[in-house]
Parts: structure tokens; sequence; C-alpha cells
């Protein structure tokens, strides 16, 4: 068992991974919406590179087959390059079976890192980012203080796809509140379609610690869409992708209603099923409150 600072977090498909935290927290840590790195064992800093190789070392002495690593905590690609070259030598180094190795992205993190770099990283195994463009809208964006824009989400994304690596995205349903659903949706959509993710996910916001951080960026007045609204908002997204051979999943214990597809082969039939959940209540099944999660 390596040493954790915990909470960690990682995307669902890498729970057959080795979670190798390279960093604590995350360096930004202002987004209104987020409360995964507020407590204050996960203040960011990176670790060293010794504690690192200490972990695979020990990881590797376990016996257990690893296949996969995942970077952890929400942060890791705001180490420089050199960093993450050497990072991932030393993965390589103890651990010569890894065949995959990802990480949480924020758009931010590869301002200062050039295409060439990427690739160089990538022949070193880091193939996927999950990246957490939350909104394409500039409005919604500004309002929750991501730090980005659609302009930088869509920068990012591009130097990713440059460098032969994958991008899973993350789109947070319910960001713009009740009077900013459907700008939100359609400016989220316009930005997927500008990007061509190879994988993306929608997640329903969820403010575990309430919604007072959300309230100052929404006039004293933040409010999540209801079950309906929430559902009128996946269709508006759906409605306007245009996306090619992106692998869609709505699947996260956050949500409603469960979703899967390829998009665009399989747009029709995930807009049939909303519009049925939409005007047939109870004829689709949808998650009871006590169902839903993080």
């Amino acid at each position: 068992m390596l040493n954790y600072i915990a909470p960690v977090f990682r995307p669902p498909s890498e729970w057959q991974s080795l979670i190798l935290q390279v960093t604590n927290g995350c360096s930004y840590n202002r987004c209104r919406f987020c409360d995964m790195y507020t407590a204050e064992q996960k203040r960011f800093r990176a670790f060293k590179e010794d504690k690192i190789e200490a972990d695979l070392k020990q990881a590797a002495a376990s016996g257990v087959p690893i296949r996969r690593v995942f970077l952890a905590d929400g942060d890791a690609m705001t180490l420089p390059f050199s960093r993450l070259e050497a990072i991932l030598l030393l993965i390589h180094r103890y651990l010569p079976d890894v065949s995959r190795i990802s990480s949480y992205c924020l758009p931010r993190n590869l301002s200062n890192k050039s295409v060439e770099q990427l690739v160089r990283l990538r022949e070193l195994g880091l193939s996927l980012m999950y990246v957490g463009c939350e909104s394409g809208d500039d409005e919604v964006l500004a309002r929750v203080e991501k730090g980005e824009t659609f302009a930088s989400s869509l920068a990012a994304l591009e130097k990713i796809r440059a460098a032969g690596m994958k991008s899973s995205v993350m789109i947070l349903t319910g960001l713009g509140g009740i009077h900013l659903s459907q700008q939100h949706a359609i400016n989220s959509a316009r930005l997927m379609n500008a990007a061509q993710p190879d994988y993306l996910s929608t997640l329903v916001v969820t403010l575990p610690l309430g919604k007072a951080r959300m309230d100052e960026g929404y006039d004293k007045d933040f409010r999540l869409p209801e079950q309906r609204g929430l559902l009128e908002e996946m269709y508006t997204l759906l409605a306007h992708l245009e996306l090619s051979q992106t692998v869609f999943r709505s699947d996260h214990a956050s949500n409603y209603l469960v979703l899967k597809g390829i998009l665009g082969r399989d747009k029709d039939k995930l807009l049939s099923q909303v519009r049925l959940a939409l005007d047939s209540p109870g004829a689709v099944p949808l998650r009871q409150e006590w169902q839903r999660g993080l």
C-alpha cells in the first residue's frame, strides 16, 4: 500500500491502474464548483523524485502485475517537462510492463509545453489526458472562476491531438445554473465539435460543501437545474454535437440518466433516450437521489 495523502481522486476508468501520486492537490484550486482539494492537507506541492522512486520500488516489489499508471493528484501536468520526463523514465525502470500512463490535465498546464515535448512524453508512455474543460461558454467559465476560456481549452486539446495523444474531456452538466443552462450546453458542444476529442463524458455538478462559493459568481443566486432541467440541458448538448468518432459516456453516479454510445453514430438513439425520459416519466429508468453521488 503506497503512502497517499488522502483524499485521492481518479477517473472511473482508471480503477485498475496504479495511482502514483506525483503532486498533492491542485496548483490552481480556485474553481468555485470544486471541493476536491480544499482540505488543509491537500495544499498543493510537488513530490520529490526520491519519494516517487520509493513508491515505484514498493509497487514493483508487490509482485502485482501493473499495466497502467495514473499520475495523481489533480494537477500532475503542471510539472515542467523535465520533471515529467524523469518520472516516466522511472516508471519504465521499475515497471517495464506498463503500457499506458495517463493524467488529469488543466488546459493551462500545456501552455508552456511544446508539441515536441508532448511527443517525447507520449513516446515514454503518457498517452491519455483527462481534460476538465467543464464548459465551452466563456461567461460560465468566468463565473465559476475556471481560469480558462473556449480558446485556451481548444488550444490545449489541439496540442494533445497534434502530439498523438488521446483526450478524454469532461463537461459539467448544470454548471451554468438555471439561467445559463442553454448557452452552456450549446457552447460546450461548439468546443467539442472544434476539438473532436477521443472520449467525452458528462457529470452533473455536485456541491457537497454547499453552494456559497458558486453563489459568489452568480450574483448570490446560483440555482442548479432540477432533474427535468438537467435532462433538457443534456438534450441540447447532444443536439448540437457534431462529432465523428468520439466515445460518449454519461454514466457517472451523479447523472440521473445513463447514456453510452459513439458520436456521431449513436446520436439519434441517444437523443431519443433523453426525449423519452422527458416526455414519458417512468418509461426510462432514472437514478433515485440516494443512488447518485460523486
